[in-house]
This record gives structure tokens, C-alpha cells and sequence, in this order.
């Protein structure tokens, strides 16, 4: 499964947001602390290191991320030329007031009268990037929702006298080729619901759970985890709540809402979806997986092709 979604206003979101590069001294790109790699926009890095401009990667939602795997997410981000991370929550103002002074400890040559630091803040669908603009400048600058493409146009706003903030639309890439990615986006109310199917997703993450946080399930919802697989976990969510349809059956659709509410909520705990290591794992399968692809695509451009000769010669 990959996922493809990507409405227009990404599209004119993208041009936008190369043109503007040009005059900007320090990219901000806003991930989820849950899911940092499936939510880093490649584009974003792409347009950057182009114009050699260092970034902040702020790793948000700290609140509801596993703080192990988000201490190995940022050495992981440290370690890359021209990148500091910085694990945060906008609900904390604390959190937030710091921004000003990493950013120009980042680029200590603006930030003065005559030579203001311009910012650039990006990210995906729903990953909090309004919600930090406006608890940065201290009022309501960007709309907030709890629903992925609520920014829509870029917007050139000011953070003190000579601080330059430039908002930009949450921008996904054309297509998401890792099913694994595009489930996690999903789970995580990155991309619209139209471009999934939720039962789909929530038996994803409840795979994921059994795997890494089956104690939590257990906490949440008081049954064993021993022997059960995602639709066993969906179903037990629907038998523990008494989700049920007209005539017996569990509800289904119901159950599975519920399992990504509370994990999206925080109400199962503090989860993360991926750590580096299991990213490395899902991009050497991928990697594995294209290659066979390959393999057998041009095994079957050879066949074709000999076919085609031994008609041509009449054998």
C-alpha cells in the first residue's frame, strides 16, 4: 500500500516554499516526536541543503512520545551535518521560549537591525506546526485543528524586532512510498481520512502495540495480549467496551476509531512508532523489496523481449 495525497494547494505549497528558501537563513521543519522520520518531509531537506541552510528539527509532542526513543531520536538528528534537534511541547510555554535563542545560537550573523534572521517554518499535515506559531508569538496567527491541511497560504509573520517568521502550509510529497510510513502518517492524523481506510490502520498500530507495547494495551483496556494479532486486539477493544451492532456482532468500525483516539489522545501512554532502529530495518526491507521488484520486472523484459525475437525469426 503506499499512500497518495496530495491536493492541490501542497502543489503551489511547494513552489512557494522553494522561492522563498532563497532568502532564508534557518529552516524550522516541525516532526512528531512519535513517528520523526515518517513525518520529515524529504522536500524540505531537499530545498535546504540546496541553498545550505542549517535546520532546527523540533521533535513535538514530546508528551506523548516513549522519552527513550526520543532521546535516540535526537543524537540521531545531531549527528547530521547542519541539524540540532529539539525535543519539546507547545504545552509547555517554557518549551516554546527557547526557540528564539536556538535560533540564533544557529545563525549568530542575523538577528540585529540591519540584517534580520529569517525563519522558515515547515512541516506536515497536523504535526502541531500552527499550534507552536502561535504559542510563539504569544496570540492566534494560524488556525488550529485537529484535522491534517488547515494552513493553506504561506504567511510572513514577525517574532520581536528582528526576527522573521515565514508560515507555510503543512506539505506532504506527491507519494509515500513505504506502507509502514504512509500507515503511521495515518494513525497519526497526518493525512485526510480519504485516503485510507481507518479499520486498515488501526489493525497496523494494533500490530505495532502487540510488538512493542503490549503492556499498555493490557493497562488500558484489561485484556491479555498473549496469542492475539491486530484484528484480535480490535475486537477485544470492541468486547471490553461492548461495542456491538444490531444482532450480536462486535462493532468493528467502532472498536477501531476508539484504538486510534486514544493513541492519538495519548489516553494508551506515551508511544513512539518508530525508532532509528527500526527505521533502519523498514528501509533495508523496502530497499530489499524494490530490489526483487526490479529483478523480476526485468526478467520479465527479457522474456518478452526473446519472445518477440522467435516470432520475428518464425521458431
Amino acid at each position: 500500500m503506499s499512500i497518495q495525497w496530495f491536493p492541490g494547494h501542497m502543489n503551489a505549497a511547494k513552489k512557494e516554499a522553494a522561492e522563498q528558501m532563497e532568502n532564508t537563513d534557518l529552516v524550522i521543519e516541525v516532526l512528531d516526536a512519535r513517528l520523526p522520520e515518517a513525518s520529515c518531509n524529504p522536500l524540505v531537506d531537499e530545498l535546504r541543503k540546496f541553498r545550505q541552510r542549517p535546520s532546527l528539527k523540533i521533535l513535538n509532542k514530546i508528551d506523548l512520545a516513549d522519552p527513550v526513543a526520543t532521546a535516540a531520536w535526537k543524537a540521531y538528528y545531531e549527528a547530521q551535518d547542519g541539524v540540532t534537534a529539539y525535543p519539546m511541547t507547545t504545552k509547555k510555554p517554557a518549551d516554546v521560549a527557547r526557540i528564539p535563542e536556538i535560533c540564533q545560537s544557529l545563525a549568530p550573523h542575523r538577528g540585529v537591525p540591519t540584517k534580520p534572521l529569517r525563519i522558515m517554518i515547515m512541516g506536515i499535515p497536523n504535526v502541531g506546526k500552527s499550534t507552536l506559531m502561535n504559542a510563539l508569538l504569544k496570540k492566534r496567527v494560524a488556525k488550529v485543528g485537529d484535522e491534517p491541511a488547515v494552513t493553506k497560504t504561506q504567511q510572513k509573520l514577525y517574532l520581536g524586532k528582528h526576527i522573521v517568521l515565514v508560515d507555510t502550509p503543512g506539505m506532504l510529497w506527491p507519494k509515500i512510498a513505504m506502507a509502514s510510513d504512509g500507515l503511521m502518517l495515518a494513525a497519526s492524523h497526518a493525512v485526510g481520512s480519504n485516503a485510507l481506510i481507518e479499520e486498515e490502520v488501526a489493525e497496523f498500530l494494533g500490530n505495532l502495540l502487540l510488538e512493542r507495547y503490549p503492556h499498555l494495551l493490557t493497562a488500558r483496556y484489561g485484556f491479555k495480549t498473549e496469542g492475539l494479532d491486530g484484528i484480535a486486539v480490535i475486537e477485544n477493544v470492541a468486547a471490553r467496551r461492548g461495542f456491538r451492532v444490531r444482532g450480536g456482532d462486535f462493532d468493528y468500525e467502532k472498536a477501531a476509531h476508539v484504538l486510534l483516539h486514544d493513541y492519538r489522545t495519548g489516553a494508551l501512554g506515551r508511544i513512539s512508532l518508530e525508532t532509528p532502529e527500526t527505521r533502519a530495518a523498514a528501509l533495508a526491507q523496502h530497499a530489499a523489496e524494490m530490489a526483487e521488484k526490479a529483478r523480476i520486472a526485468e526478467e520479465k523484459a527479457a522474456l518478452k523481449a526473446e519472445e518477440a525475437m522467435r516470432g520475428k525469426r518464425g521458431t
